[in-house]
Parts: structure tokens; sequence; C-alpha cells
């Protein structure tokens, strides 16, 4: 199936000169989202992940459903205030901005071997903040995956050293 068909192109999108890949339609269609979950869950298995972190808020759309599959932890990396217990927070920038992510301090088990996983890779300003709050709190980075990669922003590069499976490269 090729799912390309299944992202929409959305310009100027939040801020001029910025082209959105938009991934509603392929979350549309059952078969496609299924695809996308299938490799996801195959790169998992093969970084023998113990945990399932995603990114708020549309990493939480494919790691919920992959850690069910996994049988694995889901951990959620959330967006400043959104987090009730001791947390651990990191700043990034992200191609239009700058941010803060948090974790909760107790999410993972000393070394667990964690899969992160979001929607999107761009200049991977929140995979690598990501891959640092995960690091803080004492698990090892096993793998990344995402489901659209946009090459030409070189996030991979920022990523270097850690195992990255994109399903969809643009």
């Amino acid at each position: 199936m090729d799912l390309k068909k299944f992202i929409r192109d959305v310009p100027d999108f939040p801020i001029p000169g910025i082209l959105f890949r938009d991934i509603t339609p392929l979350l549309g269609n059952p078969a496609a989202f299924q695809q996308v979950l299938d490799r996801l869950e195959a790169a998992a298995r093969a970084a023998s992940a113990g945990a399932i972190v995603a990114v708020e808020s549309r990493g939480f759309i494919f790691a919920g459903p992959l850690a069910d599959r996994l049988r694995l932890p889901f951990v959620p990396v959330r967006k400043p205030g959104k987090l009730p217990a001791t947390h651990m927070s990191v700043e990034y920038s992200l191609e239009y901005g700058n941010n803060q992510l948090d974790i909760h301090a107790d999410a993972l088990a000393m070394n667990a071997r964690v899969f992160i996983v979001d929607d999107l890779l761009a200049t991977g300003g929140t995979a690598k903040a990501t891959a640092k709050l995960v690091e803080l709190v004492g698990g090892v980075v096993a793998g990344f995956g995402f489901v659209v990669e946009l090459a030409d922003l070189n996030g991979r590069a920022s990523l270097g050293g850690y195992e990255i499976t994109s399903v969809l490269r643009y």
C-alpha cells in the first residue's frame, strides 16, 4: 500500500513557509493505520523495547496502540504543566520556536530499554529532548519510530548514534 497517498500537504501551516504533512487522512483509513503500526511494531521488537515513550500529542496516537500490541508500558512525555507528580524537564528548540517537555521522574525502571514514538521527525529537536529526558530518568534509548520524516531538515543527523525507523520519508 502506498501510504504517502494518505498524507495531505497543507502549505503555510502553522506559519507561512511551512509545508505541513497532515496525517489525519492516514488515521481515517484503518488499513493504512494498521500498516503504520505493523512497521513501528517490527522496529520496536527489533530494538528489544521494554517500554514505549511518546511525545504529546500526535505521538500518543501511535504509541498507545503500539504499547498495547507489545504488552509494554506506555510513558507519556508532556508539555509543561501537564504532569501532576515529580518530573524532569528539558527545554529545546524546534523549527519555529522553543518549548519544554516533561516526564515523570519515576516513569521508567533503571536501564529500561525505550522505543520513542512520534508522528514526525523534522529538525530532531523534540526527539533529542525526549531522548535526554529518558536518559535523565535512567532509561536507555533503544530506538526511535516516526511515521513521517522530513529528510531535508536533517533531524536524523541530530540523532546520531540512535537507531531510527521512519515509515515515510519526504
